[in-house]
């Protein structure tokens, strides 16, 4: 038996785990579909309910690296817990680790499984060429920052419809709104572009979209969802007291 984690039953770790609260009936689901007398630690219990998602959502197939959505959805309960986020079905992975000629951005529906949208996502133009490599939270850096976000409320400004979000990561995004980092449409981003092109364009650090896609997205996203920007940085996996505190 491992010392940091106590080995409960099932019910013991539904009625006082401080750690996990699944609001939305996500850990019920998957316990329905097992017996109820095996026990397991707190990190089975989790890496159980992250397998069953990953597999039900098909997310391997569009793309998605289970190590990805772990770190996603380790945040993303992190965030529901301390009440920072108001909408829970849904999560939005940009992942930064891919190309940019893939459609690396996934909009979620956690309660249903399924991916709403999968779509093409820009990076900061000085982030990278195809790839994004490097990321800055400062002031005209023309880079992405990573992390976790909480998205926020629509306007209409000079690429059309926007959606605010605001950065929950101190010293990684928490200089998103100052930045006007704003998810938003472009022409530079989208299959027709990169038709053209050898990869989609780049941004001033915003997460831009094809445009064709910017109401079904944002209308996912609006109205205090998590939104989480992944590469596997080493200065932001072990910084990140989201994923580490």
């Amino acid at each position: 038996m491992r010392n940091k984690y106590r080995v409960l039953t099932v019910a013991l770790f539904l009625s006082f785990s401080p750690i996990i609260q699944f609001r939305n009936g996500l850990m019920a689901n998957t316990l329905k579909k097992s017996p109820a007398t095996f026990t397991l630690s707190k990190t089975d219990l989790f890496e159980a309910e992250v397998s069953s998602l990953y597999c039900d959502i098909n997310l391997e197939e569009s793309g998605l690296h289970r190590e990805v959505f772990e770190y996603a959805y380790k945040g993303y309960l992190r965030l529901l817990d301390e009440h920072r986020i108001t909408k829970s079905s849904v999560i939005t992975i940009c992942d930064f680790s891919q190309s940019s000629r893939k459609r690396r951005l996934y909009v979620v529906d956690l309660e249903t499984r399924k991916i709403l949208v999968n779509t093409y996502v820009a990076h900061g133009r000085r982030s990278g060429g195809e790839y994004a490599n490097t990321f800055s939270n400062k002031w005209s850096s023309h880079k992405s920052s990573l992390g976790f976000y909480v998205t926020e409320m629509t306007y209409t400004g000079k690429h059309g419809l926007a959606l605010k979000i605001h950065g929950l990561e101190k010293g990684f995004n928490d200089k998103a709104d100052r930045r006007n980092i704003v998810i938003h449409g472009s022409k530079y981003v989208g299959e027709d572009y990169i038709k053209t092109n050898k990869f989609n364009g780049r941004s001033f650090g915003c997460p831009a979209i094809p445009r064709e896609d910017v109401k079904e997205v944002i209308e996912n996203m609006q109205g205090g969802s998590c939104f989480f920007i992944y590469h596997p940085t080493k200065k932001y996996l072990t910084g990140s007291k989201i994923l580490n505190g």
